[in-house]
C-alpha cells in the first residue's frame, strides 16, 4: 500500500555513475546540481518503514537484475505534510503533484476495469459471475527505479482510479445537478486521494477497503494479461505454468484480497475449476507479516465486505470452509485450537469479521517476519499453531536497507573515507566489505578523518535545524536523534521523560557542576496519525519542553530539544549522516525489525536500545560493547504486564520526578493528564503503563549516564561510530532480496546486456 520513495535525482544520477558529469552539465546552464535537487519534493506515497523498506527493495532488485517489480497506488494527497504550531501537529495536504512527477510515464494503453459492490450470478452451466454494481478503470503510471551500474531499470507501477466519460452525466450537469452528474468520477478520486484515510466511520473503513482492493485487481489483472500475452508465444502456455513465471509478494496484510481476486479471476474469468485455481494461487502467493500489534492484523467487517465485495465473501468462506475440514480430517491434534485458526471470526455475532493474517497463513506457500527475533515470536506465539500443520512454511528474511541511498549518497564525505581505507568503491553493493574497517579501528589517521567527515555531517544538519525550526545548535555538542512514525509502542514518551529528568537535574547543578556535563542536543521527529489523540500529544509535549529548554539561559549551553517537522526521505537523508547517537528503544518484542536503526549503523551512528527487532543482530554484528543496551527482554514483558495488573510495580523516584515537572505546568498549561494517565494504575483501557515506560525508565537514564561518559573520551567514541559501521554489512536490502529471490520466489537475475 505504501512506498516510501524520497527524491529520484540524487539516486538516479549516482545510480548511472554520472553525478560528476551531471553536476558540470547542470553547471553550464547556471545551476549548481544540490539546489536544483533541493527543487524536487518527495514522492507523497508512503509513511514509514513499511513503505521505506518497499522503496530499498525496489532498489535491490534493479541492482541485482532481477525480474521484479513493485504495485502501488498513485496518491495525490498523500498522508500528510506536518505543521507544528503551537497547538502542536497540524496536517495539510502534500502537493507533490501540484505541478507534475517528472518521473512517472502515464500508460494509457495499460487500463483495467475495477467493480465494486453489485452481487453474484449463478450461470446456467453452474458457474458464477460477480455483475452490476459501479465499475472504475485503474490506468497504470510507471515510474523507473534504475539499478546501480546496472543497464536494468525496472518499475514501480501504481494505479489512478479513473471514471470515463459515459459516466459523467451530461443531462443531470446542464439542468445544474452539477454534484450528481459526475458522483463516479467524485468517487473514483477519493480512492488515490489519501493514504490511509482516517478510518474511525463507516465510510473512512468502506474506503480503506477499497483502496486494498483496487490495487489488488488491477495488479493481478496485469499480471495475467503479461502471462497470456508471453503464453501466446509458447507452445506449451498452460495456466498451470503461472506459479513459475509469477510470484506475488503481499508486504503486510494490506494486499490480502490477492488471494480471492487471483481465485475469482482464475475460475470466474478464465474457467478453471476451484482445484486448479487453489493450486496456483497457494504456489503463487507469499505473505511478509510486519508486524504483532493486535490493531495492525487486520480485521475486516464480514458485513461491509459481503457489501463492497460479494464474489469474494464467497471464496473467503469456502476457503475457510476447506481449510477447518482439512484440520479435522488430517490434524484431529489441532480441532480444538480451530477456533483462533479459522479465516472467519463469528465470536461476536454482531460484529464477525474476516482475519486478513489468518488468511495470509492460510493461503500462501511461505510465510516470513523480518528479524530473527520477529519470525521466531511468529512461530512460537503468533502463529504457533499453523506451525504444527506447516513446519516448513515459515521463515525469516531479516529486513535490509540499500547502501546507495543510504551511505554514498547521503554521506559522500564518510563514503569517500570507506572507499580510500578499503581502496574500493565495491562496498557499494557488496556491504560485507566494510568489515575490513574493523583492522583500522585504532588508526589515528582514520580517527581524525572519520571525525572531520561527522562534524561536516553535524553543521549541515545545524543549518537544516535552524532552517527549519529556527533553533540553533552547536555542532560540538552531542547530537542525539530519534526519527520515527510517532506511536506509544516506540516510546518517543520515553525519550522526551528523559530529556525533562535531565532538565531538572541541571536545573538543580552549580555552574561548575554544569561545566563537567556531556552538551546533548535531543532531536525527536515523525509524524503522529491524524487521528492517533496520544501520539498527538506526544508531538506537543516535545515542542512545549523545547520551548522551554532552548530558551532558559542556565541550562541551553548544556541541552537542545528540538523537534524536527514534516520528516520524510529527505530530512534524514540529512539527519542520519549528522547523527551520533540514535534512539531505538521500543518496548521488547513490539518493533518486528526496525530499519532505521540500520541507516543510523551504517552511518556511523552509535545506538541505545532495547533487545527488540534487528537491535538484537546489529548489537550481534556490531559488538556489545558498542552498543547501549537497557529495558526489558521480551520474554518478560508479559510477566512485568502481569505484575503490574496484580499492583506489583514500584515506580523509580526519577519517573516520579519527571512526570511532575510535567504536571507543574512548568512546560505551559496544556493539559497533559490525559497522556501521563496512561502511566498510571495497574489495568484498565489507556492505562497500566502498557508499553513499560516506567518499568524502563531507570535502566534508560543509567544507559544515557552510560552515554555521557563514552562521549567524553573522543577516541573511545570514534572507534565505536568506526566498528558501527564495519558492522553493518548484514544489513543490506541487496542480502535480504537475493535471500527473497532464492528461498521464496525462485527467480535469477535477468542482465540487460
Amino acid at each position: 500500500m505504501e512506498y516510501l520513495q524520497g527524491r529520484a535525482l540524487t539516486n538516479a544520477v549516482g545510480n548511472l555513475g554520472i553525478t560528476g558529469a551531471y553536476a558540470e552539465a547542470v553547471k553550464k546552464f547556471g545551476y549548481e546540481l544540490e539546489a536544483l535537487v533541493g527543487q524536487e519534493k518527495d514522492a507523497a506515497l508512503g509513511n514509514g518503514g513499511l513503505g521505506r523498506l518497499a522503496s530499498c527493495f525496489l532498489d535491490s532488485m534493479a541492482t541485482l537484475n532481477l525480474p521484479a517489480w513493485g504495485y502501488g497506488l498513485r496518491y495525490r494527497y498523500g498522508l500528510f505534510k506536518q505543521v507544528i504550531t503551537k497547538e502542536g501537529q497540524e496536517e495539510m495536504a502534500e502537493d507533490w503533484l501540484d505541478k507534475f512527477s517528472p518521473w512517472e510515464i502515464p500508460r494509457h494503453d495499460v487500463v483495467f476495469p475495477v467493480r465494486f459492490f453489485g452481487h453474484v450470478e449463478i450461470l446456467p452451466d453452474g458457474s458464477r459471475k460477480w455483475v452490476g454494481g459501479e465499475v472504475l478503470k485503474a490506468l497504470a503510471y510507471d515510474v523507473p527505479i534504475p539499478g546501480y551500474k546496472t543497464k536494468n531499470a525496472i518499475s514501480l507501477r501504481l494505479w489512478e482510479a479513473k471514471a470515463t466519460a459515459e459516466d459523467f452525466n451530461l443531462f443531470q450537469f446542464n439542468d445544474g445537478q452539477y454534484e450528481s452528474s459526475a458522483q463516479l468520477h467524485a468517487r473514483a478520486e477519493q480512492i488515490c486521494a489519501v493514504l490511509y484515510p482516517g478510518d474511525a466511520t463507516e465510510e473512512g473503513k468502506l474506503l480503506r477497503l477499497k483502496q486494498q482492493f483496487f490495487l489488488c485487481s488491477a495488479s493481478l489483472q496485469d499480471m495475467i494479461a503479461r502471462f497470456k500475452e508471453r503464453k501466446a508465444d509458447r507452445v506449451s502456455g498452460k495456466w498451470s505454468e503461472f506459479p513459475s513465471k509469477v510470484a506475488v509478494q503481499l508486504n503486510d496484510t494490506h494486499p490480502t484480497l490477492a488471494i480471492p481476486e487471483l481465485m475469482r479471476l482464475l475460475m470466474d474469468e478464465e474457467g478453471l475449476g476451484w482445484d486448479e485455481a487453489w493450486d496456483i494461487t497457494y504456489r503463487t502467493v507469499s505473505y511478509t507479516n510486519h508486524t504483532v500489534l493486535p490493531e495492525a492484523l487486520e480485521k475486516w467487517s464480514q458485513i461491509v465486505m459481503r457489501k463492497l465485495l460479494p464474489r469474494h465473501m464467497e471464496i473467503i468462506e469456502e476457503i475457510d470452509k476447506r481449510f477447518r475440514e482439512m484440520v479435522i480430517s488430517k490434524h484431529k491434534e489441532m480441532e480444538g485450537k480451530i477456533d483462533s485458526m479459522k479465516v472467519l471470526d463469528g465470536s461476536n455475532p454482531q460484529k464477525p469479521v474476516v482475519r486478513m493474517a489468518n488468511l495470509c497463513v492460510v493461503s500462501s506457500h511461505s510465510v516470513n517476519g523480518v528479524a530473527e527475533l520477529h519470525s521466531n515470536i511468529l512461530k512460537q506465539e503468533l502463529f504457533a499453531d499453523y506451525v504444527s500443520i506447516w513446519p516448513n512454511k515459515f521463515q525469516n528474511k531479516t529486513n535490509g536497507i540499500t547502501p546507495r541511498r543510504w551511505l554514498k549518497f547521503c554521506n559522500p564525505e564518510l563514503s569517500e573515507i570507506i572507499t580510500k581505507w578499503l581502496k574500493t568503491d565495491q562496498w557499494t553493493s557488496d556491504l560485507d566489505l566494510l568489515t575490513g574497517l574493523r583492522k583500522f579501528a585504532d588508526d589515528e589517521k582514520l580517527h581524525a578523518e572519520w571525525a572531520a567527515a561527522k562534524l561536516a555531517c553535524k553543521k549541515r544538519l545545524a543549518k537544516h535545524v535552524l532552517d527549519a525550526t529556527g533553533v540553533t545548535i552547536d555542532p560540538n555538542s552531542l547530537f542525539d536523534i530519534q526519527i520515527k512514525r510517532i506511536h506509544e509502542y516506540k516510546r518517543q514518551l520515553l525519550n522526551i521523560l528523559g530529556a525533562v529528568y535531565r532538565y531538572k537535574k541541571l536545573k538543580e547543578m552549580s555552574a561548575e557542576e554544569k561545566q563537567k556535563v556531556t552538551p546533548r542536543t535531543v532531536m525527536i521527529g515523525g509524524k503522529a496519525f491524524a487521528t492517533y489523540t496520544n501520539a498527538k500529544r506526544i508531538v506537543k509535549l516535545v515542542n512545549d519542553v523545547g520551548a522551554v529548554v532552548n530558551n532558559d539561559p542556565e541550562v541551553n549551553k548544556c541541552l537542545k530539544v528540538v523537534f524536527i517537522p514534516n520528516y520524510n526521505v529527505s530530512v534524514a537523508e540529512v539527519l542520519i549522516p549528522g547523527s551520533e547517537l540514535s534512539q531505538h528503544i521500543s518496548t521488547a518484542g513490539m518493533e518486528a525489525s526496525g530499519t532505521s536503526n540500520m541507516k543510523f549503523s551504517l552511518n556511523g551512528c552509535v545506538i541505545i536500545g532495547t533487545l527488540d527487532g534487528a537491535n538484537v543482530e546489529i548489537r550481534e554484528e556490531v559488538g556489545e560493547d558498542n552498543f547501549f543496551l537497557f529495558g526489558a527482554k521480551a520474554d518478560q514483558v508479559a510477566g512485568l504486564r502481569k505484575d503490574r495488573e496484580n499492583g506489583l510495580f514500584k515506580p523509580d523516584p526519577r519517573f516520579e520526578e519527571a512526570k511532575q515537572l510535567i504536571r507543574s505546568g512548568a512546560f505551559g498549561s496544556y493539559n497533559y493528564e490525559p497522556l501521563l494517565d496512561s502511566l498510571e494504575g495497574n489495568s484498565g483501557f489507556g492505562r497500566g503503563d502498557y508499553f513499560l515506560v516506567g518499568y524502563d525508565f531507570p535502566g534508560y537514564i543509567d544507559a544515557q549516564d552510560r552515554v555521557d561518559a563514552a562521549y567524553k573520551d573522543k577516541k573511545k567514541w570514534i572507534k565505536m561510530s568506526i566498528l558501527n559501521t564495519a558492522g553493518s554489512g548484514k544489513f543490506s536490502s541487496d542480502r535480504t532480496i537475493a535471500q527473497y529471490a532464492k528461498e521464496i520466489w525462485d527467480i535469477k537475475p535477468s542482465p540487460v546486456a
